[in-house]
């Protein structure tokens, strides 16, 4: 894996600064089928799914999504 910067807002910045290194580790994999995603030239129905099927593919199950976003 490579490392990359990329601009977010300072809220943003914070949480995942405070988070512990599970939820960072999460958040890293949904950034990086997020951006995989979206730098592909697909329909953004296509990007959904993608999404979503990688998300389940690698444990993150709709329900720790849901989680992480609640955390916030």
């Amino acid at each position: 894996m490579e490392t990359i910067t990329i601009k977010v807002d300072s809220e943003i910045a914070k949480a995942y600064q405070q988070a512990d290194a599970t939820k960072q580790e999460n958040a890293i994999q949904i950034c990086n089928l997020v951006l995989k995603q979206l730098l592909k030239p697909d329909s953004f129905e296509e990007i959904v799914t993608q999404i979503r099927e990688e998300a389940k593919v690698n444990g993150l199950t709709p329900e720790i999504l849901t989680q992480l976003l609640e955390d916030e």
